[in-house]
């Protein structure tokens, strides 16, 4: 590992602390290091309130603020270069007159995206780009695929039985261990809404909600013809549906969506490539018969991990086909 891979790998850390406040900002990490030592470091917390940058710079203490021209700033996402509710990190960045700054990846939001960069360049500050990139943007990929996709973030996640079953002869049957289902809350609450279909909101009454973790509901949306978000939908078109609820939640905001099911509206949302991961959880049970779990095409899976959680195995997938 390299130095710039030390420090930036530090940057990470401290992004993960905005994960609950810092939306629909990315999170993201500063650090300032002079002379092989960190003199600052901080964090975006909240939406609102200052960028890793500024908390960075305001943690250097005042005997150490001589070293500022030495000094490289790491930060994993490029610095903001226009006038939000904060202004504009590159500006301080210049002020400050550090000597090199040290990007993981480059910012997909258009008032950015590459001017950051340009900015500290124009100013003579040595800027690397790309330490750690994919580990920088998969950190803030619902942010990247809201900016990028023009949609939100879509993970799919189900429960089924050994045989490939979502329930016992369509009879719902309680899968989850009381381990699994908190992290499932827990998941739950670091996303914007969450969907489940009619059938399985009326058999199944779902609460969808984080009560078993801690932090915000998520927007709960049921594929209901009242809802606004499917004005004008031709229902006949089982494609159409999770389409227009991406486009809905585009224009809502929202950044990230968990689909709960059931295998319909699973199914709809693979069949329209609308999904970037798929969380599903197999439990050492045999049914006769039931709902299928859904079909998933193996040339567009990349396995990204497996854990045991009580005998019950939880894989994750991710997109294996490029979607520029």
């Amino acid at each position: 590992m390299t130095q710039d891979e030390k420090y930036m790998k530090r940057c990470l850390q401290l992004a993960r602390g905005g994960r609950r406040n810092a939306k629909p900002n990315p999170m993201v990490g500063a650090v300032i290091v002079a002379r092989d030592r960190i003199i600052g470091e901080g964090y975006h917390v909240r939406c609102g309130e200052g960028h890793a940058e500024v908390n960075a710079f305001a943690s250097v203490k005042p005997q150490d603020e001589h070293l500022l021209p030495e000094a490289t700033i790491y930060v994993s996402l490029e610095p903001c270069s226009h006038y939000g509710k904060t202004p504009p990190c590159a500006d301080l960045i210049i002020k400050k007159g550090v000597k090199r700054a040290v990007v993981g990846c480059v910012d997909p939001f258009a008032k950015v995206h590459g001017n950051g960069i340009r900015k500290l360049k124009d100013a003579g500050i040595d800027v690397e780009v790309g330490v750690l990139e994919e580990e920088c943007k998969r950190l803030n990929e619902c942010f990247f695929t809201f900016n990028t996709l023009r949609r939100p973030y879509i993970l799919l996640k189900w429960c089924q039985t050994a045989n490939g079953y979502l329930d016992d002869e369509y009879k719902p049957l309680r899968m989850s261990t009381p381990y699994t289902q908190m992290l499932v809350h827990k998941l739950r609450s670091e996303y914007d809404a969450i969907l489940v279909g009619r059938v399985t909101a009326e058999r199944d009454k779902p609460q969808l909600n984080v009560r078993l973790w801690h932090g915000k509901d998520p927007v709960r949306l049921v594929i209901d013809k009242e809802h606004p978000c499917f004005d004008g939908l031709d229902f006949s078109n089982s494609n159409d549906v999770p389409v227009q609820i991406a486009e809905w939640l585009y224009k809502q905001g929202m950044q990230s969506l968990m689909v709960e099911g059931g295998a319909k509206t699973l199914q709809g949302f693979i069949d329209a490539g609308l999904w970037d991961e798929i969380r599903v959880e197999t439990v050492p049970v045999v049914v006769s018969g039931g709902t299928k779990a859904p079909h998933l095409d193996d040339e567009l899976l990349a396995f990204a991990d497996r854990k045991v959680y009580d005998r019950n195995i939880v894989d994750t997938f991710r997109r294996g086909d490029s979607r520029e």
